[in-house]
């Protein structure tokens, strides 16, 4: 039954993230704002919708490594395989915002995540609105930004997206939505129930297995993306949902439930995991040939997140 829910999960998945880029798309030139502040609200929060359900049951449940795993370990697979894959398949262009704000954001609430958990080895409930405070002035910034900008660039969008109706948009944007959430339950179950059986440990499964499975969505969403040459949500995407699954997920999780550190390592190991990937794009974006991820940068990203996966389960 686990090889089935997988199958099943990610068939789920796959359409979801079509669903999800559809409406997206639609819904930025209905708005006027730009594909990529689409991609780093509408598409990262539903993409992060996963992460979040895990984090919370687990939190509920006791288990608050898998709640800080599942989120440390999904922001190190967005980047190392999610991002890897997607620009193997199309090399991926960047515009100034993301040096300008979107990558300083994510390393900032990364950083301060790290140090909020080291300081008493958990994360308070005001520690956790302290986090989603962060994340609504983030998107007033992104928001106010994208308005001053010019008429969004719609070329290499599909144009009858711009005579689809609200109620059209909504209803892809629903399925999409309950696709993702429901094919990642179904691959985390089955995930989960396999690791199980082979007696991995708590934290290395919830920094692999959970991690990779609530990170199908965004691998889903941005491998559609990407092949449909909508390059700014691929990329927005990502990013918006590192920083949502940081914010949101682990800010609404410590407000109903305080999160401790139960094991050493995801202080000792996996965050300086999340926090050197997430560095290493910067230079990966400006040598050899400046604001372009191609196949050599994505393979970097895959051989460094396999490395990582290795180490983890030695």
């Amino acid at each position: 039954m686990s090889i089935v829910f997988l199958l099943i999960g990610f068939v789920l998945l796959v359409i979801g993230g079509e669903f999800l880029v559809r409406s997206s798309v639609a819904l930025s030139l209905k708005l006027n704002i730009s594909r990529m502040v689409i991609g780093l609200t509408v598409v990262s929060f539903a993409t992060s919708a996963p992460e979040l359900l895990v984090s919370l049951q687990a939190a509920i449940d006791g288990f608050s490594d898998i709640s800080l795993g599942n989120v440390i370990g999904s922001n190190i697979a967005n980047i190392g395989m999610v991002l890897g894959l997607t620009a193997m398949v199309s090399p991926l262009m960047v515009d100034r915002d993301f040096y300008r704000l979107n990558w300083p954001v994510m390393m900032i609430f990364s950083i301060v995540l790290y140090f909020l958990l080291m300081s008493n080895n958990e994360l308070s409930r005001i520690e956790g609105g302290a986090l989603l405070v962060g994340l609504i002035v983030y998107l007033f910034i992104l928001i106010k930004r994208s308005r001053k900008k010019d008429k969004v660039v719609v070329e290499e969008v599909d144009e009858s997206l711009r005579d689809v109706r609200g109620f059209k948009m909504t209803i892809w944007l629903i399925i999409g939505i309950l696709a993702l959430w429901g094919g990642s339950e179904l691959l985390v179950k089955g995930a989960v129930d396999l690791a199980t059986q082979l007696g991995i440990s708590e934290r290395v499964v919830s920094v692999t297995v959970i991690a990779v499975g609530t990170s199908v969505p965004e691998l889903a969403a941005s491998l559609i993306a990407a092949i449909k040459k909508e390059k700014a949500i691929s990329l927005g995407n990502l990013i918006g949902s590192n920083i949502f699954n940081i914010a949101s997920v682990l800010g609404l999780t410590a407000l109903i439930k305080p999160i401790a550190i139960q094991s050493s390592a995801i202080l000792t190991n996996d965050m300086f995991w999340m926090l050197g990937i997430a560095f290493i794009l910067l230079p990966l974006l400006l040598i050899p040939k400046r604001s372009e991820m191609g196949r050599k940068e994505g393979f970097i990203l895959l051989v460094a997140y396999s490395t990582f996966i290795v180490l983890t389960l030695a």
